[in-house]
C-alpha cells in the first residue's frame, strides 16, 4: 500500500477529506519519528511498538573484494507487531 492509497482509506473511513487525512498521517509519523529521536518507546496496544535499538560496531567484510570494513555503532528503529496485528495476519 502507498501513501496515497493508505490516505484514501483513512480518508473514507473517518470521512475525512482527503487533504485532512493526509495531514493526519503526516502528523502522527512526525509525532513517531519525534519520540524515537527522543529515545521513548511508541507502543500502539494490539498492534506493535516502535523501539530504538543500540547496534555496537563491528567488523564486515567487502562482498567483492574481501576486504575488511569497519562498520560504525548506530541506532535503528525496531517494531515488535503485537499479538491481535499477528492474529489478523494469520487468519
Amino acid at each position: 500500500m502507498k501513501k496515497v492509497e493508505l490516505i484514501e482509506a483513512v480518508a473514507e473511513k473517518t470521512g475525512l477529506t482527503k487533504a485532512d487525512a493526509g495531514r493526519a498521517i503526516d502528523a502522527t509519523f512526525a509525532t513517531i519519528t519525534e519520540a524515537l529521536v527522543k529515545g521513548d518507546k511508541v507502543p500502539f496496544v494490539g498492534f506493535g511498538t516502535f523501539a530504538v535499538s543500540q547496534r555496537s560496531a563491528r567488523n564486515g567484510r567487502n562482498p567483492i573484494t574481501g576486504a575488511e570494513v569497519k562498520i560504525p555503532a548506530r541506532k535503528a528503529v525496531t517494531f515488535k507487531a503485537g499479538s491481535a496485528l499477528k492474529d489478523a495476519v494469520n487468519n
